[in-house]
């Protein structure tokens, strides 16, 4: 089997094209008001909706609508429509909401910090919160 030349030159282009100029892998930094103890191992249950607390204070995560495909793929070995799957059945099943989605670093940081309980994740760690873990 003979493939055209000219074929083959604008799949590669076509490729190309299909991935935006400058993406590349972004560093992601899941942080907790520094109030909180947390492990890496919590994560997947909070940002699933499986652990509330720690201690007695109550958890509040936040997703980073920046970086959220991600930090799915990184943290949770999922995609978003898995996951917004499941936070639909535990929203109906346990009546509990997901996180909701800030619009990027700067906001997800100063939610952390001046939320008692929050948990989030950007791509650089601000001055003034806790470092859980890096992916």
């Amino acid at each position: 089997m003979h493939l055209d030349p000219k074929l083959i030159a604008a799949l590669f282009v076509a490729a190309a094209c299909s991935v935006p100029f400058g993406t590349r892998a972004q560093q992601v930094v899941v942080i907790a008001n520094p109030a909180l103890q947390l492990t890496a191992a919590d994560l997947p249950d909070i940002f699933l909706g499986e652990k509330q607390f720690a201690g007695s204070v109550k958890l509040l995560p936040v997703d980073n609508s920046g970086l959220q495909e991600q930090f799915l793929n990184k943290a949770l070995s999922m995609d978003a429509a898995k996951y917004n799957g499941r936070w639909v059945k535990k929203s109906f099943r346990d009546g509990v909401n997901p996180p909701p989605i800030k619009s990027g670093d700067a906001e997800v940081g100063e939610y952390v910090k001046r939320t008692p309980g929050a948990v989030g994740y950007v791509g650089s760690a601000p001055a003034g919160v806790t470092v859980v873990n890096k992916y």
